[in-house]
């Protein structure tokens, strides 16, 4: 995802790690896993700190039954990496982080969930 808002290619990616794109294609479908150090050195090469890849993810907790340390599910954010997965999601993002007036952001945010709103109630219209 991150790769892609910087609209930075596999290959590019690759050659800042020293990797072909190939094996950039390997660590993005999960076929290879990620060590510490790559992903360091990926995290610099997309200008982010490595905690970025964890945000979202499963959170380590004590369970209750047996106060042993497991993963749990994320806080519910992954509808945003689901989002920005998306062609769309890509360019909506693009767009609107070009738009510096806040007052006009403040009222994209409105319309795009007025939008929602009328397509949640066309979709299940309630009984009056």
């Amino acid at each position: 995802m991150r790769r892609m808002l910087l609209r930075m290619s596999q290959e590019k990616l690759g050659e800042a790690l020293g990797v072909t794109f190939q094996q950039i294609q390997k660590y993005e479908k999960g076929a290879n896993r990620i060590g510490a150090s790559r992903l360091q050195q990926i995290a610099a090469a997309l200008n982010v700190p490595p905690s970025f890849f964890f945000e979202g993810g499963p959170n380590h907790e004590r369970s209750e039954v047996d106060g042993h340390y497991g993963v749990a599910e994320g806080s519910g954010s992954s509808y945003i990496v689901d989002f920005l997965s998306t062609v769309e999601g890509l360019h909506l993002n693009r767009a609107f982080v070009r738009i510096k007036d806040p007052k006009v952001r403040r009222r994209i945010v409105d319309l795009v969930t007025s939008l929602a709103a009328e397509d949640a109630e066309a979709v299940a219209p309630e009984a009056k």
